[in-house]
């Protein structure tokens, strides 16, 4: 694999991966593009101990462009993009748009009990590949070994980067998930902290080992896996799986066979044996009900200081659909408490994701 990095027209990293160690990464982007923007303000709040990101600059992201104008795809003649290459196979950039930066600006107090500090951190985007109508689920298995390299990749530096306390890689698809760019695509954000669902999993992990010694993740995996019932599918490293108490109507967990903190130490083997899987897992979502599934697929990754012991990297991947013509929305019950209340049985998603034929 050959990692390329070079810079933008307003500074920011550009990188990209192939595996053709030939490839010419030389094309420099010509654009006349503005300062790039302070990072956001970190606010406290004191009723849940959370910190809550204020990025003004984010409401003028680019919003759904037509394919002829995606800033994803790569330069032409005429039409210079995010990729300045007229060709790429994964390419990795700072997002234009952060919601964390290393570019600090002037903070005052807001008064209160809410602290301010500035949002110090990074927001990169993952483009899987150079085809604007392809998706994750249609990439070869190459494709996915090149797209995993690039998250270790990128997992590794953004973690020892002083002031990240925890990397989450992820991808929203779909427009009913409200994305703003069709392209296929992810995005990486290096937090500042570690993140309430994050904390929350590890809480749970430490008493479970006081209660059990065991690791919580790994006794939930060997539970589903001797279950069997709802297992979606599974290979020699990963097993596939709808939690028992999934909030959402459909939802999958993918888990390596062993208890890793996070995407850096996956074994060859391991890595080679994820996209398979992925991918036929993300196929029967689609055909499920025989329309595109709009979902977030989000790697739950140790934090970069702490809890590297309790944690268990992962996939989890959820969608809003719960059928061919319908969506959840979030209630008042889970919209204002956080009490989730699912339509659909874990046991019958897991078998009708079973039974759909992806060949």
């Amino acid at each position: 694999m050959k990692r390329t990095i070079t810079h933008l027209a307003d500074g920011r990293e550009l990188f990209y991966f192939d595996r053709d160690d030939a490839a010419d990464r030389g094309a420099i982007d010509g654009r006349d593009l503005p300062s790039r923007p302070p990072a956001s303000e970190l606010r406290y709040d004191p009723l849940t101990e959370e910190w809550i990101a204020v990025a003004g600059h984010r409401q003028g992201r680019t919003f759904l462009p037509p394919a002829s104008e995606c800033p994803l795809c790569p330069s032409t003649p005429g039409h210079p993009t995010e990729i300045p290459s007229g060709a790429y196979e994964v390419a990795v950039f700072e997002n234009r748009f952060p919601s964390f930066s290393s570019q600090t600006g002037d903070y005052s107090q807001v008064g209160g009990l809410s602290e301010v500090r500035p949002g110090v951190g990074r927001c990169e985007v993952v483009c899987f590949t150079s085809d604007h109508d392809s998706s994750f689920s249609r990439l070869s298995a190459d494709q996915v070994d090149l797209v995993m390299e690039a998250w270790i990749d990128r997992t590794a530096e953004l973690s020892a980067t002083p002031g990240v306390e925890q990397v989450f890689c992820f991808e929203n698809r779909g427009a009913e998930i409200g994305i703003t760019l069709t392209h296929p695509h992810g995005q990486i954000y290096a937090y500042p902290y570690v993140t309430p669902r994050t904390r929350l999993s590890l809480g749970a992990a430490e008493r479970h080992r006081e209660r059990t010694g065991g690791n919580l993740f790994a006794d939930v995996l060997a539970a589903e896996r001797e279950a069997e019932v709802r297992v979606v599918a599974s290979n020699e490293h990963w097993t596939a799986f709808v939690p028992a108490a999934a909030r959402w109507p459909v939802e999958v967990h993918l888990y390596p066979h062993r208890q890793i903190p996070d995407l850096c130490a996956l074994e060859a083997a391991e890595r080679a044996a994820f996209g398979p899987l992925y991918t036929d897992v993300l196929r029967r979502l689609d055909g499920l009900f025989g329309v595109a599934m709009p979902y977030v697929a989000a790697w739950q990754q140790a934090p970069a200081n702490v809890g590297r012991d309790l944690s268990y990297a992962h996939l989890e991947l959820f969608s809003i659909r719960r059928a061919p013509d319908k969506l959840k929305y979030l209630a008042g019950s889970e919209a204002a408490m956080g009490a989730f209340v699912n339509d659909v049985l874990p046991e019958e998603t897991a078998r009708l994701l079973r039974s759909v034929v992806t060949e």
